[in-house]
């Protein structure tokens, strides 16, 4: 007697959507007989091959039973008996991930960049890359970092030493050839301008959601152009939300928080900054504050309404002030200053924004609002 069975390979647990595998039909007990295969598929009720596989591009529609039987290629009228089903689920959602730590750097620190994928399992290798801007295009220049040619099994990489501003991307794939390279990018950013700047005006980090505020790139270089990245959606160009003048970017209203930074031509990427969008802001410095200056943090409204008294401010979640002054005034600033700062009046709460304070001889650290990783 015969035995008939259907086999996928690679044997992978979960398929995914562009992957390539094989579908072979086995038959055991068979002898020498010469077989012609027939089939039945999610696609098709019923389909003849020659040989006892194929291969398909796995899309949605691939899903389903497989069914196979041997039809005897001497006597058509001779044949096994169907096999067992087969089903062949596909999986649509995937992505890889990069995340970054710490997300803002200080020189010559290092980064842990991880990929991660959507449905981890065994047999992905890992890709990494740093990114080079193409201003011929939306799209980036990726150079292979050392030691991943080939892939890596781990799905972490420490880069050491950063010491400019660098945006980085993974790859996740697996089988031979690689299928489903997914690509997703995230960047990393670090703020001790090299050569290459981001001025904000107004200068502060919190906006009214109606504001018009211009950012504008400064640098060696006659091209440029204004990224941003926002909490709840992805990566984009100034163009797509704003009017780009030259090296500078207008933006009329601010309806989400997002990071911002340039790019120019010739590769290079500017110190970033967080802006946030609200009905009450905390107005407080873009950049670092040097130790031993004096510095005023202050509470606005949307609605222009003067605020005589009751400003409360606090410092990482502490009331340091409650009196009837309007604005907090730090004589000389020191490190203990360093540290999350809002302020509140009548009910209403402004976001959080972090003061870093740095001494005199030290490079300027980057600036980061509540929500962004140590």
């Amino acid at each position: 007697s015969t035995s008939v069975s259907v086999t996928l390979q690679p044997d992978w647990s979960q398929i995914f959507s562009g992957e390539k595998i094989t579908v072979r039909c086995e038959i055991q007990g068979g002898g020498d007989t010469e077989w012609d295969y027939e089939w039945k598929t999610p696609q098709s009720t019923s389909h003849q091959t020659h040989v006892n596989y194929w291969t398909l591009s796995v899309s949605e529609s691939s899903s389903g039973n497989y069914m196979c039987r041997g039809r005897n290629r001497r006597d058509s009228y001779s044949s096994t008996q169907w096999s067992k089903t087969t089903t062949l689920t596909t999986l649509m959602l995937f992505y890889s991930f990069l995340s970054v730590s710490p997300s803002w750097l200080s020189p010559g620190a290092s980064v842990t960049l991880k990929c991660e994928v959507e449905h981890p399992s065994a047999g992905w290798r890992f890709y990494w890359y740093k990114t080079v801007p193409k201003l011929s295009d939306r799209l980036y220049r990726y150079e292979l970092l050392p030691g991943s040619d080939s892939g890596t099994e781990e799905d972490s990489y420490m880069v050491h030493g950063q010491t400019h501003t660098a945006g980085y991307v993974c790859r996740a794939g697996r089988g031979e050839p690689v299928h489903n390279m997914c690509v997703y990018n995230m960047f990393c950013v670090s703020d001790f301008p090299p050569s290459a700047s981001l001025t904000v005006s107004p200068d502060r980090v919190q906006h009214f959601t109606s504001d018009s505020v211009s950012l504008s790139c400064e640098g060696n270089s006659t091209e440029w152009r204004v990224r941003r990245f926002p909490e709840d959606s992805y990566l984009s160009l100034c163009s797509d939300w704003g009017t780009m003048t030259g090296s500078t970017c207008n933006v009329s209203g601010l309806n989400s928080s997002a990071v911002y930074w340039c790019e120019s031509g010739s590769g290079q990427f500017t110190n970033s900054v967080n802006i946030t969008g609200h009905n009450i802001i905390l107005m407080s410095p873009v950049h670092p504050v040097t130790e031993g200056q004096s510095v005023s943090l202050g509470c606005r409204l949307k609605t222009g309404q003067k605020l005589s008294n009751n400003v409360f401010f606090y410092q990482n979640d502490k009331l340091v002030q409650n009196d009837t002054r309007v604005e907090l005034i730090i004589s000389a600033v020191s490190k203990p200053h360093e540290g999350f700062y809002k302020c509140q009046h009548s009910g209403k709460e402004s976001p959080q924004s972090w003061m870093t304070v740095k001494s005199e001889e030290q490079q300027p650290p980057h600036h980061k609002s509540q929500g962004q990783p140590e």
